[in-house]
């Protein structure tokens, strides 16, 4: 019979038999079961039964060990066989282990590596499997650790360059969902080898959906097709999708398309820990006002997107323009234009040592593994800090490392699309905003022609359900531009013109109404600021032909002065 295990399956395998390393880091999706492929069929697994049966089926012996349950062993002799031990060690020791196993991990390592030593020397064959093993040898500095984490982290690095160790078959696996909970002086020594086990394959999901529900009884309880039902559950594990099939079964509901998507958005914020948004989709760049070129150029990225040109999309955009310009309803419309799902990442810090970097790892997982998708970082000057970040210890310059490696990474050019957003992108480091990450600047600006500033008022006044007698009318100061508006400005004003009109007994706002609203209306003014970054747009956009006049006919040196004289 023919087998084929998952990818990090066959990587553990080929690392093993270099016989180079006994010591190895399983991460990622840990908590899931395993597909393995036999002949055309797949079989899925639990993952300590996938360690215990199929990786490591031929060792004489296979022991789990983690804080709660402490030593268990894959077969009923082998216990026996320790427990033997153990009475030994007791008559040398003069402790008491036979009566009552430890489950702390320094007396657990201790008689561990007494049996293991026993054992190994009559040429018996092992392998270890720690589960949980970020509460064994945890992230912190050296000086903050207790005496207990070093001591296992000791034990640890002791049985990985070991010579009896090495040379005998015998393999430690540590696992933990992300590998930045282990203790940094673990995972960057050379004697092991961390593997992530990803999240399952399309091809997986499907089978997996056929092994829980055979495809006469999917039919009555799917309205979505299970080839769709596999693409569109992409980032979800096999535990996650028998919660959507199992639930559809048990409580006689159908699944549909609106109910995967709320179900899917509802897991993977889950599994993120609720660090990771979905953001509401249902716009498209119909929806905007303005920004003419911009729309274009977006729809251009759409279409190729769409066509499956991912090759020639750009790694990444920059979304810079002052205030209230509307760049992050822009962003989300073009994610609805598209069709594929928008994620923004909330706040992922934490007082915490090393929990900071460990949410990070877990919802860039998820990132890549629900590709396509948009990922929308709002005021991302503040947000992402930068590499030279100090003073927290490290935590802010690894986390930009760990997100400027994602997003320099060629492989997901079109699968995953960032947009960073501010309006001070001169704050932002070089390192972002280069080419080969956020690739694409592109420049928002307030209206500046009558016919974009009536488009801004009607968008708007749809947005706002503002009912006038008279529904051609447009107030004059729009029209003209004598007060200069943001989308923002536009909608508080028609609110007041509503709330006017409520507070007078009327259901419609009249012409005179609404005139006397924005005669009265003061925007907040900001002129200097808004210039600024208006002059720092113009600066960082990467397209001359998406700039409006007079800015596209205005010469470097020109921007630069007037941006400088704003500065100081």
């Amino acid at each position: 019979m023919y087998t084929d295990y998952p990818h990090w399956a066959q990587e553990f395998a080929e690392k093993y038999f270099s016989k180079t390393l006994n010591q190895f880091i399983l991460h990622g999706n840990i908590r899931d079961v395993v597909p393995v492929k036999r002949d055309k069929s797949y079989d899925f697994i639990r993952f300590d039964t996938f360690l215990s049966d199929e990786l490591f089926g031929s060792r004489d012996i296979v022991l789990f060990y983690d804080r709660a349950t402490g030593i268990r062993f894959r077969d009923k002799n082998s216990m026996q066989d320790f427990q033997r031990a153990v009475s030994g060690y007791d008559s040398f020791t003069g402790t008491n282990f036979a009566g009552k196993l430890p489950k702390d991990p320094v007396r657990v390592f201790a008689l561990l590596e007494n049996f293991f030593r026993l054992r190994l020397a009559d040429g018996k064959s092992i392998a270890c499997i720690i589960d949980y093993s970020e509460t064994i040898v945890p992230m912190n500095d050296g000086g903050s650790a207790g005496s207990e984490d070093r001591n296992a982290l000791v034990s640890l690095q002791k049985w990985a360059h070991d010579p009896l160790f090495l040379a005998a078959d015998f393999t430690v696996v540590l696992m933990a969902e992300n590998v930045t909970d282990l203790n940094r002086n673990l995972i960057q020594s050379p004697y092991n080898a961390a593997i992530k086990v990803n999240l399952p394959t399309d091809t997986a999901r499907t089978s997996y959906i056929h092994h829980l529900a055979d495809k006469k009884t999917f039919k009555k309880i799917s309205e979505v097709p299970v080839d769709v039902l596999s693409k569109q559950t992409a980032g979800l594990s096999c535990v996650n999708l028998q919660s959507i099939v199992s639930g559809a079964l048990e409580n006689n509901a159908k699944i549909t398309f609106n109910s995967l998507i709320q179900n899917k958005k509802e897991l993977i914020e889950a599994e993120a820990y609720g660090l990771l948004e979905f953001v509401d989709t249902r716009y498209t760049l119909d929806d905007v006002a303005g920004h003419a070129r911009v729309k274009v150029h977006l729809r251009d990225a759409a279409k190729n997107l769409k066509a499956g040109r991912q090759d020639v999309m750009p790694m990444g955009y920059l979304v810079a323009g002052p205030v209230g310009t509307g760049k992050t309803y822009m962003v989300t419309c073009f994610a609805g234009e598209v069709g594929i799902p928008m994620v923004k990442l909330k706040n992922f810090r934490s007082q915490w040592q090393g929990v900071t970097e460990g949410n990070l790892e877990k919802i860039l997982t998820l990132l890549d593994a629900m590709a396509p998708v948009a990922v929308m970082i709002d005021e991302a000057d503040a947000y992402l800090g930068d590499r030279s970040s100090s003073g927290d210890s490290g935590v802010s310059s690894r986390v930009f490392a760990q997100i400027a490696q994602l997003m320099s990474n060629t492989a997901n050019r079109g699968r995953i699309v960032w947009f960073l957003m501010t309006a001070r992108p001169d704050l932002m480091p070089i390192d972002l905003k280069r080419q080969g990450r956020a690739e694409e600047h592109l420049a928002l600006f307030h209206p500046t022609m009558e016919e974009e500033r009536i488009e801004l008022y009607t968008a708007m006044k749809k947005k706002t359900q503002l009912k006038l007698s008279d529904e051609s009318y447009v107030p004059e100061l729009v029209r003209s531009g004598y007060k200069s508006m943001s989308g923002a400005d536009m909608e508080a004003a028609l609110t007041r013109a509503k709330f006017r009109a409520a507070s007078a007994g009327e259901t419609l706002v009249t012409p005179e109404t609404l005139d006397a609203t924005f005669e009265d209306f003061i925007p907040p003014s900001y002129p200097e600021e808004v210039e600024l970054q208006t002059m720092i747009a113009v600066m960082e956009c990467t397209s001359k032909s998406l700039l409006p006049e007079p800015y596209r006919s205005m010469s470097r040196d020109e921007i630069t002065a007037r941006y400088e004289a704003l500065k100081k």
